[in-house]
């Protein structure tokens, strides 16, 4: 199937290139012509503007937009959408508001073209591990592009089947799920956002008091010296708290057990804050996710080894180099 990306950052361009090894035919372009040099190397068709880019799709089009979310995404689909015509789709692979797809779905409805939303989870690892995706839009135009979603996706893998899914059908257990109309895929990936900003968070308090367990402060014999790569490695086997993050955790503690190259500066991308605003609407309490945000905030400010712990998690999955103060990185 052929496919045009538009955005070949961290993700887009290993989302090209899993695309290509999948036997797709990936169309791509870039403000930065070296991306597009880069990936034209390797088998893609490089386009020299976004006129070139729509004149080297074929009709139905299918356009897969990975960029920053917020006005970039704004002019991209208004870009496209002046030149698309009757039956083609956008579709939105990155952190874009819900309420904004929505909009942007109902805008396009009246010209026909068709969007789509696709939460999309893997970071910089996608491309060996696959993406799980979160999608919303029409179901039949979802359907259509089945074959694209299916070699993004991790796949079954090794993963044993959840007992009681034996009989159960779809593509949940390859790893994207059809989760409803316009904004539905992006709602669902805001949540799993907000929800990784509360694991996340308590990782680091735990790796924290283990990092101040032989504080001057606390009685000699209530004292211990521990070795918080050594615990993260155990953890990692058998242990009920056991999971992608803490691996990630396991390999930055023993690349550098103090974690001296972080700065503790935490930024946050927009869906934990956007996770609380739907919980205000929805009156419901989120106590846990709403005290990871704030402590985002608050590691601006000052910094503690805890904060050191987020930020080598978010580096390691998704290659975000934090600031070192408040300020430029």
């Amino acid at each position: 199937m052929q496919l045009g990306m538009i955005g070949l950052g961290r993700m887009g361009a290993n989302m090209v290139r899993r695309l290509m090894r999948g036997g797709h035919d990936c169309v791509v372009w870039d403000m930065n012509p070296d991306n597009v040099k880069q990936l034209a190397g390797e088998g893609a068709i490089g386009a020299q503007s976004l006129d070139d880019f729509i004149g080297k799709l074929t009709q139905p089009r299918a356009v897969w937009i990975m960029v920053p979310a917020g006005n970039a995404t704004e002019k991209t689909v208004t870009d496209l959408a002046a030149r698309m015509e009757r039956g083609d789709i956008i579709i939105d692979g990155g952190n874009s508001y819900f309420k904004d797809d929505a909009r942007r779905a109902q805008a396009l409805r009246d010209q026909a073209i068709n969007y789509v939303d696709v939460g999309t989870s893997g970071g910089v690892w996608g491309l060996e591990r696959g993406y799980c995706m979160m999608i919303g839009g029409p179901a039949d135009t979802v359907r259509h592009l089945d074959p694209i979603f299916e070699t993004l996706a991790p796949g079954r893998g090794n993963i044993p089947r959840t007992p009681g899914r034996e009989a159960t059908t779809g593509t949940v257990e390859d790893g994207y799920l059809y989760c409803g109309p316009s904004g539905a895929g992006h709602f669902v990936k805001m949540v799993h956002n907000g929800i990784e900003y509360g694991l996340m968070q308590a990782y680091a308090e735990g790796f924290d008091i283990f990092h101040n367990a032989n504080s001057k402060d606390l009685p000699e014999e209530h004292r211990y010296d521990l070795n918080v790569a050594d615990i993260a490695e155990v953890w990692r086997r058998g242990s009920v708290v056991s999971s992608w993050l803490l691996d990630l955790t396991a390999m930055a503690l023993v690349e550098d057990p103090e974690l001296a190259n972080y700065s503790g500066y935490v930024q946050d991308s927009g869906e934990g804050r956007w996770t609380i605003m739907a919980a205000l609407e929805e009156a419901v309490p989120a106590e846990v996710l709403s005290a990871a945000l704030y402590t985002r905030f608050r590691s601006r400010q000052e910094h503690t080894f805890a904060e050191k712990i987020l930020s080598a998690m978010r580096q390691k999955f998704g290659g975000h180099i934090e600031p070192h103060s408040g300020g430029k990185p």
